[in-house]
């Protein structure tokens, strides 16, 4: 039995008032009730509140600076640098308030590709951070949790908060990446996400290093016959809708490694968004919140423990966490194959990108650097017409390295592997938002089928005009007239403008960001 004690890689010892050791869901679940920190669903789901923060802070994630990082890691607004004189003193005072605390341990692991196993212990002041843990990373079945040995250590202490002088942060709330020490500190905020996303970002700088291995924001499945599509895409462009399909497997909705034998996945759970959700759109997420997920900062139906999952009272980012296997159709265990097919989604706007075109090395590499997508008008105050943003490599704020280190082997591994990449407008066309219709999600299905059986990879393509992509002249199941957006568009001439402005904006942000990488990858 382990005691109220753990020693952290770098030989601090942390002692507390009870330390309790990989306790299981149920139990955790339990622990939640009995102190008010939660309450149960109708359906038998944990139900708790994150309180000040319902979202990630980028704003407040630091690297320390140090003989490991220094040349390596791309320090940017992103990837702020702090001193290891801030983190011991901040480190210090963290053990010195976990002393009188009950605590909760966490044995899990990330990756499962055993080659690349990544064992991960988790202290967590709260019991449903230690089952967030438990969902959302590899379990270890009950005779390995005796001899397990983390490589990395995560402090979570949301009801600590930081003095932004005395600590070097920027306010009381913190998430703090040691590279040399193999730890990781969490404060001030109680939103489980951070835990999550600071092993990703850990992963983001060791595999692409030491292992040649891509990691990779999106989702991924596979087919009956064995052929593995990957998905990336910013949020509200339809990653988790459509790598999810009856006729083919999911390997997982969020973090994968791509290495030379295949796609792997980073965790064990998903952590899905739960606005406006119902049995009828998204039934596998609906059907998974059962004993065991955890639902975060959700409303109720009146006078009922129902979700009511319209209600954006306190977050518009309401969240549910859930082991993988709460999912029928998975893949066991969560890897596949190198991908025959990548997906970049975006969701334009302006209604000027082809519903799906066809990506030569140069062009994915130049898209995956840009990472695009655009804000809705009317979805955010003070937002009276589509806005554009660029995340590059679809996940810039988990990225440690220049977007041009992952662009430069997504290039390689495409070669290598001979893989096909599509860029997918989930957006609009016959015209800007407000004017033109969203693409229909039957019609983006049927594209993304007419992949899968491989008759648009042997179709005719004809050239945009204007992006130069390389778009289809028909699709099964899909008017051919909506193929090339201009062709959607009464007013020819505002296509021609509103495609010249998105060609400027995206002409702009390479500019102002990805010159000297683009030079680097001889694009």
């Amino acid at each position: 039995m382990k005691g109220n004690s753990c020693i952290f890689g770098n030989g601090y010892k942390l002692t507390c008032q009870k330390l309790n050791w990989n306790l299981n869901p149920e139990t955790l679940a339990q622990k939640s009730l009995e102190t008010n920190q939660g309450i149960l669903s109708d359906r038998g789901a944990l139900v708790i509140k994150t309180g000040e923060f319902t979202g990630r802070s980028p704003k407040d994630k630091f690297i320390v600076n140090d003989y490991i990082t220094e040349k390596t890691v791309d320090w940017n607004e992103i990837n702020q640098p702090i001193s290891p004189r801030h983190y011991d003193v901040l480190f210090h005072d963290m053990l010195d308030y976990a002393k009188d605390k009950e605590l909760y341990a966490q044995d899990v692991y990330a990756c499962a590709d055993q080659r690349y196993k990544l064992n991960v212990r988790l202290i967590a002041q709260f019991p449903w951070s230690s089952q967030f843990a438990h969902n959302m990373f590899h379990n270890l079945k009950e005779n390995e949790l005796s001899s397990f040995a983390p490589e990395w250590m995560i402090l979570c202490l949301p009801d600590f908060k930081a003095n932004a002088d005395q600590h070097g942060t920027r306010q009381h709330n913190f998430t703090i990446v040691n590279f040399a020490e193999k730890v990781v500190l969490i404060g001030g905020s109680a939103y489980t996400g951070e835990i999550k996303k600071s092993i990703f970002s850990v992963l983001n700088y060791t595999l692409p290093l030491h292992h040649d291995i891509l990691p990779m924001h999106c989702s991924s499945n596979v087919g009956e016959n064995g052929d593995t599509a990957v998905f990336f895409g910013l949020s509200g462009t339809g990653k988790t809708t459509l790598s999810t399909e009856a006729n083919r497997k999911l390997i997982g909705d969020d973090e994968h490694g791509w290495s030379d034998q295949g796609v792997f996945n980073f965790e064990g759970g998903c952590y899905a968004k739960c606005i406006d959700l119902t049995a009828e759109k998204e039934p596998e997420i609906f059907n998974a919140i059962k004993p065991g997920a955890i639902l975060e900062n959700i409303g109720f139906k009146e006078n009922s423990n129902t979700p009511d999952f319209s209600n954006t009272d306190i977050t518009q980012n309401t969240r549910v966490s859930y082991p993988i296997h709460h999912i029928d159709n998975i893949m066991k265990p969560s890897v596949g194959g190198n991908p025959k097919n990548i997906f970049f989604l975006t969701c334009d706007a302006f209604g000027v990108l082809p519903p799906i075109s066809r990506l030569n090395t140069n062009q994915a590499m130049y898209y995956f650097l840009l990472g695009y997508t655009a804000k809705v008008a009317g979805t955010e105050l003070g937002v009276k017409e589509p806005q554009m943003t660029f995340s590059s490599c679809f996940g810039a704020p988990f990225l440690p390295l220049k977007p041009s280190y992952y662009t430069k082997m997504l290039g390689e591994k495409m070669e290598k592997h001979n893989t096909n990449v599509w860029l997918v407008n989930t957006g609009w066309n016959g015209g800007s938002y407000g004017v033109g219709s969203r693409i229909k999600l039957p019609y983006t299905r049927a594209m993304i089928q007419a992949v899968f059986n491989e008759t648009l990879e042997h179709a005719s393509f004809t050239q945009d005009a204007f992006f130069g992509l390389d778009i289809p002249e028909t699709c099964e199941g899909v008017p051919s007239e909506i193929l090339n957006p201009q062709n959607t568009w009464a007013d020819k001439k505002a296509y021609a403008e509103t495609a010249q402005k998105l060609l400027l904006a995206f002409d702009e942000n390479f500019k102002a960001n990805h010159v000297a990488e683009q030079v680097e990858l001889n694009m």
